[in-house]
C-alpha cells in the first residue's frame, strides 16, 4: 500500500534567493522629447507672467504720473481763486493782455497782493505785482513753464524780480475774461476801475491730449 499523502516540498522555493532568476524591473524616464516640451511651456509662462507684471508696472507708473499731473493743476487752481477773489479794484487792480517772446504770442495776467504763503513771501512786508504767465525753461531748449513771477509793488527795478516755477513744460496759455457789459468773452482787460466778472484759464498740456481748463468768479455777481 501506498502511504498516505505527505505535503510534498518543493526544494526550488526554498532555494536561496541568489540562485533564483530574478524578474526585470521596468525603468520610466523622460524622453528628449518630453524635456523639450516641458521647457517650452516653462518659457512661455514666465514670458507671459513677465509681459503681465511689466504692463502692470507701466500702468502704475502713468496713472502715478497722470495724478501727480493733476494735482499741481488742483493746487494752482485753489491758488488762483485765492488771489484773484481777494483782488481790491484800484487799489489791487487786475489787468491782463497778451504779450510776445520768442515771436509768439502769449498770454499774461497780472494782480497785486500782500505777501502771503501763496506767493512764497511769508516774511516779507508790503505788496507785491505778480504776472501769471510762462517762461522758457532755458535758453537751451524750447520748453515752457508756467509761474508767478513777482517783485515788490513800489519798485521798478528788474533785480529785485523773482520767477516761481509752478508747472513745467506747459504748451499754451489762454487767458478770456468775461466782460458783464458785452456779454462776451474778451482776450484783454484793462479796466482799473473794476475787475472782470469772470477769469478763464486754458491750459494746454503736453503730458495729455486735453487742455486743462478752469473759470474763476472773480466780481460777486448781483444773483
Amino acid at each position: 500500500m501506498e502511504p498516505p499523502n505527505r505535503a510534498r516540498f518543493n526544494f526550488m522555493s526554498i532555494a536561496p534567493a541568489s540562485a533564483r532568476k530574478r524578474a526585470p524591473i521596468p525603468r520610466h524616464g523622460f524622453t528628449l522629447l518630453e524635456i523639450i516640451l516641458a521647457v517650452a511651456i516653462l518659457a512661455t509662462m514666465t514670458l507671459a507672467i513677465y509681459r503681465f507684471v511689466q504692463a502692470n508696472v507701466a500702468a502704475m507708473r502713468v496713472s502715478a504720473e497722470t495724478s501727480a499731473g493733476d494735482l499741481r493743476y488742483s493746487g494752482l487752481a485753489r491758488l488762483l481763486s485765492a488771489q484773484w477773489q481777494g483782488v481790491i479794484p484800484g487799489a489791487g487792480s487786475l489787468t491782463g493782455e497778451p504779450f510776445k517772446f520768442s515771436g509768439r504770442s502769449r498770454d499774461e495776467i497780472r494782480w497785486t497782493a500782500s505777501g502771503g504763503q501763496g506767493l512764497l513771501t511769508r516774511y516779507a512786508a508790503g505788496d507785491y505785482t505778480v504776472w501769471l504767465r510762462l517762461q522758457p525753461q532755458s535758453k537751451k531748449n524750447d520748453q515752457l513753464d508756467l509761474g508767478l513771477l513777482r517783485k515788490p509793488a513800489k519798485d521798478s527795478l528788474v533785480e529785485h524780480e523773482s520767477w516761481i516755477p509752478l508747472i513745467t513744460d506747459v504748451a499754451s496759455l489762454e487767458i478770456r475774461y468775461f466782460d458783464p457789459r458785452l456779454n462776451v468773452w474778451i482776450d484783454k482787460w484793462s479796466d482799473l476801475g473794476r475787475p472782470p466778472r469772470l477769469v478763464k484759464v486754458v491750459i494746454g498740456r503736453n503730458d495729455a491730449a486735453v487742455p486743462w481748463e478752469m473759470i474763476v468768479p472773480v466780481a460777486r455777481t448781483p444773483f
